[in-house]
């Protein structure tokens, strides 16, 4: 058993560094209070995403990626040049930047209950559906996935 061990550990542990240099970063701006902001970080990290969180707002993050104010949620995040507005779960992201569609990115407005970050134990079982759109140059948008 010690054998088959360190034969794993000597095959997988010359990769460690590529399956780190090859996640993903996330940039993201958010206010420096606010706690479903950080379980949204949280959740990306737990799926193989690495963060950069600035405490400052997202109001001038949004303008600038181009995410229509309608579209607004609490945090503003960019990764593989996509704008990623609000609690879009780490799945629908992994897709994007697997599908790389012509779009400015993804977006969960508002703060629905039950999508990631919004759905720690101060929500108890409840789950809101919500849909991740994807958000178009001309700024309008479609459905990308329904949550229900």
């Amino acid at each position: 058993m010690q054998r088959r061990t360190l034969l794993a550990l000597a095959v997988t542990l010359p990769f460690a560094p590529l399956a780190m240099a090859a996640a993903p970063m996330v940039e993201i701006w958010k206010d420096p209070g606010c706690g479903c902001c950080q379980d949204w970080v949280k959740h990306l990290n737990k799926n193989g995403f690495a963060t950069r969180v600035h405490d400052e707002g997202n109001a001038a993050a949004r303008t600038r990626l181009g995410v229509p104010a309608k579209l607004g949620s609490c945090h503003t995040g960019v990764v593989g040049g996509y704008a990623i507005e609000g609690h879009v779960p780490a799945r629908e992201v992994q897709r994007l930047l697997k599908e790389k569609p012509t779009a400015v990115g993804l977006a969960v407005p508002g703060m629905p209950v039950g999508s990631p970050g919004m759905d720690g134990p101060a929500y108890g079982d409840q789950r809101d559906p919500y849909d991740v759109l994807l958000v178009l140059a001309d700024g309008s948008t479609r459905i990308y996935q329904s949550y229900r």
